[in-house]
């Protein structure tokens, strides 16, 4: 399994290095960065869609059929349109979540800051992101964007992935953890 993660990861940061560099070249780093928020809320949001992403059943072409009809009606163009579609002529579409997320890195690197995956047991408001990015900065020592998913299985408390480092203060871990010690005991 971690052969075929290193795998995926090294796709992933290869074609989102090259979507930066497109997106850089053309000054459109910000447009790029919606679109890409705006497909991966398409994807987590539709079970379907995963199982198009995910599943080598689909052949080449109906899997770049199925994601120009996407794009299409999410208006989703430019540079994101055009990249989504190579990524499905060449079956890789597999990698996308991971692409995004090495894309979301590699534009921060540029900006000078630090990206954090959060994951919550529910959505996060305005005033707690401001607070958690605060707090993330004060660790990281730069400014952090925070990338938030929601994770209700979780059931309470917060993941975060900053770098090489995780926190996991979820309460999901801390029942897991007491029930061990409590198998432990008995």
């Amino acid at each position: 399994m971690a052969e075929t993660s290193s795998l995926i990861s090294g796709v992933a940061q290869r074609y989102a290095g090259s979507l930066f560099d497109l997106a850089l070249e053309a000054k459109s780093l910000a447009e790029v960065e919606k679109n890409l928020g705006a497909f991966e809320a398409l994807v987590n949001g539709s079970a379907d869609l995963k199982r198009l992403i995910a599943s080598p059943v689909f052949s080449s072409d109906d899997q770049v059929k199925a994601i120009s009809a996407i794009l299409n009606k999410a208006k989703i163009g430019g540079l994101v349109g055009n990249f989504l579609r190579v990524v499905a002529q060449n079956r890789r579409l597999f990698a996308v979540p991971a692409m995004i997320q090495s894309f979301r890195q590699i534009a921060a690197e540029h900006r000078g800051e630090v990206a954090a995956d959060v994951t919550s047991a529910h959505a996060l408001t305005a005033a707690q992101q401001t607070e958690l990015k605060a707090t993330l900065k004060g660790v990281a020592g730069k400014d952090v964007t925070i990338n938030v998913t929601v994770d209700p299985s979780i059931l309470g408390g917060l993941i975060v992935k900053l770098g090489s480092r995780q926190i996991d203060t979820s309460l999901r871990t801390k029942l897991s953890s007491l029930k061990l010690a409590l198998k432990e005991v008995g």
